[in-house]
């Protein structure tokens, strides 16, 4: 079993990234944002509750959030057996205190934090050509310097949380993207042994 948090600043690379490692490992896909779309869609407990706040303009409070994972690993049992990949989540330390506490009560962990890594500049550069090829309204620079200053003051402080308990795997996350997943691989080696 191998649990992973993929984790790097808009656009980094943890989509293309995400898609590799759940093929090469058998992983269980877990998107927060997606998991959330389709429990509205369905309009379950959980979707009409977390419509509230979104309706709102707020942010789905981490219990419900982690109410939400809880009942996707248990509704994935078998897959999540082999091995999940957290993808957008945890973004805060308190959430990842959170999973923490989520997967301790299944009788697992977190196993390694990919840690996608490339410099603002790159990432800005990034993004900006992907709104023009996608026509993404939100990949305009300054809607992208908006969110890199979000992921910089909330998400960043969880690289350290995770460099702490020896979890985190910094993956220069500049080159073809061959050469960054051999990089991840050669990384999740060493924790697999």
């Amino acid at each position: 079993m191998l649990n992973l948090v993929i984790f790097g600043a808009p656009g980094s690379g943890k989509g293309t990234q995400s898609e590799r490692l759940i093929s090469e490992y058998g992983l269980l896909h877990i998107s927060t944002g997606d998991v959330l779309r389709d429990h509205i869609k369905r309009g379950t407990e959980l979707g009409v509750t977390a419509r509230q706040y979104i309706d709102k303009g707020q942010l789905v409070p981490d219990g419900l959030i982690i109410d939400i994972l809880a009942q996707v690993l248990d509704d994935n049992k078998e897959r999540a057996c082999e091995g999940v990949i957290f993808d957008g989540f945890p973004r805060t330390i308190p959430q990842a205190q959170a999973l923490e506490r989520l997967l301790g009560e299944r009788g697992t962990k977190v196993h390694a934090v990919v840690g996608l890594e490339v410099d603002e500049q790159e990432l800005i550069d990034r993004l900006v050509k992907r709104g023009k090829e996608s026509g993404r309204s939100d990949d305009n620079e300054a809607t992208i310097r908006k969110r890199l200053e979000v992921y910089h003051n909330q998400t960043s402080p969880l690289r350290e949380f995770y460099q702490e308990r020896g979890l985190y795997k910094a993956i220069h996350g500049v080159g073809t993207i061959d050469d960054i997943f051999a990089d991840i691989k050669r990384a999740l080696a060493a924790i697999e042994a």
